[in-house]
């Protein structure tokens, strides 16, 4: 009972839009969100010692119990009712941060995943869903995966078809996006373009790769700062490469290509991997 080793998967966005502003003062998004082979590895040490620290690659994440992976796993305690039980997270990051891809849920619903089975709690995976919903609104996707409609805060799972075959090219610019930022332009935005979902879902219900990748539309994109044209010339970069489509995902700044096959996928990444340095091919995942 004492370790495992549990990878976190990526999140991308295939679609996203913002629907209005729900009671609680949150957004109401409608988004079809898609896991990703780029992940993080995190090994988890159970202790006795009534504390949760973080080792990490990433110096400038925080080591203690402000990391959302620890935030995470005292959370499974509390609802586990293990008393004085504590953790080790070693966490080896390969996600890039502050890209929209999802990066610390995927962390925070592994270690819920990872400790589930760790401990032989057997906490049923909307237990976990439920759980992660406390800590973020991605997390529940992450500890489900695969291929899902998203609805409410994004944390009000659906079932969505599975994504044709496919491989993608993840690109991150050097900056990161300000989310709050985006969601204030949001509403004060009267009019705007919405993504055609049931389009997109039907596409992907008829195995059609290329008019899934032609409907992928992220509304964040619509109200971006000048300052983030960048994101705009990754999107036509991976289009000149070869990509049958190209969206943001998230709230950014990280972009995501579609692909045939690895092949073109991998070559589309060395020209992009010339002038960015945060850049992937991933596959998608349907199950853990």
């Amino acid at each position: 009972m004492s370790g495992i080793e549990i990878k976190a998967y990526a999140k991308l966005n295939l679609s996203l839009d913002v629907l209005g502003i729900l009671p609680g003062g949150y957004h109401e998004v409608k988004t079809v969100m898609q896991t990703a082979s780029l992940c993080d590895e995190i090994r988890i040490d159970l202790n006795k010692s009534g504390e949760v620290s973080v080792r990490t690659n990433f110096s400038f994440l925080p080591k203690d119990e402000r990391n959302i992976a620890a935030k995470a796993a005292r959370a499974f305690f509390a609802a586990a009712e293990m008393n004085g039980y504590g953790a080790e997270l070693t966490l080896k990051k390969r996600i890039p941060v502050g890209a929209g891809l999802g990066g610390g849920s995927a962390d925070a619903a592994a270690v819920l995943r990872g400790l589930n089975d760790l401990t032989g709690v057997g906490f049923s995976q909307s237990q976990l869903e439920e759980l992660g919903g406390t800590l973020g609104s991605d997390v529940p996707f992450c500890i489900c995966g695969g291929t899902r409609l998203g609805m409410g805060t994004g944390d009000q799972l659906f079932p969505a078809p599975i994504i044709p075959a496919c491989c993608f090219v993840i690109c991150k610019p050097r900056f990161s996006v300000r989310t709050p930022d985006l969601f204030a332009k949001i509403d004060s935005r009267r009019s705007r373009i919405h993504p055609d979902t049931e389009g997109l879902l039907a596409t992907m219900r008829d195995g059609d790769l290329a008019g899934m990748a032609r409907r992928m539309y992220n509304v964040f994109e619509d109200v971006l700062p000048r300052r983030c044209s960048e994101i705009g010339t990754i999107k036509n970069e991976m289009l000149d490469a070869g990509a049958l489509g190209a969206v943001m995902t998230g709230t950014g700044s990280a972009v995501f290509g579609v692909f045939t096959d690895q092949e073109s996928a991998r070559t589309a990444a060395e020209v992009l991997g010339r002038n960015y340095r945060e850049c992937f091919v991933a596959s998608p995942i349907e199950k853990y």
